[in-house]
């Protein structure tokens, strides 16, 4: 199926925070207590918390849609670093987050998601892009493995009640 990606807007809210909330929902459930995937999408995934970012000068984001009829279907967002590591430069970016419903997993459109990640961070003098990722997201990994990223550490990552694991990684944007 067509899809295209273009910058996110302000109008774009709803759908962004639509497409958040199902694909983390498609991504977890059945891993995670589901209650906790509830509450952490009312609250992660709200339209006032893509507001704000579509807001903020330094995020930047991307909408993936289908191109007839036009429907949301993932996006990917990038912003200044809130991770626990000890060598954060004030040129470092954080992938946000990069998501995309799993029936157009295989077909390129993570792949363009994450270029213009990467694109934006290196125009932007990115001396890094960061992310954190579930450990125990295997497909997630081997995503982020084949597009360069090396883990760099380990941050502790609340979900509802539960606190779970997650690796820290990075793509050395000078390279």
């Amino acid at each position: 199926m067509p899809t295209r990606i273009r910058r996110a807007e302000p109008s774009d809210v709803g759908a962004l925070a639509l497409t958040g909330a199902a694909t983390f929902l498609e991504s977890f459930a059945g891993i995670l207590d589901g209650r906790d995937i509830v509450e952490h999408c009312r609250l992660q995934h709200a339209p006032s918390v893509y507001a704000d970012w579509l807001a903020d000068d330094a995020v930047a984001a991307w909408l993936a849609e289908t191109v007839s009829p036009p429907a949301p279907v993932g996006y990917a967002v990038i912003a200044p670093p809130k991770l626990p590591l000890d060598d954060l430069s004030e040129t470092d970016l954080e992938l946000k987050r990069i998501y995309l419903l799993s029936r157009f997993h295989g077909g390129g459109v993570g792949r363009e998601l994450m270029n213009h990640a990467i694109a934006e961070s290196r125009a932007r003098g990115a001396r890094r892009l960061l992310l954190g990722v579930y450990s125990g997201n295997a497909r997630a990994l081997a995503f982020y493995a084949r597009n360069g990223f090396v883990k760099v550490g380990e941050r502790r990552f609340q979900v509802g009640g539960n606190i779970y694991d997650d690796d820290v990684l990075a793509l050395d944007l000078r390279a």
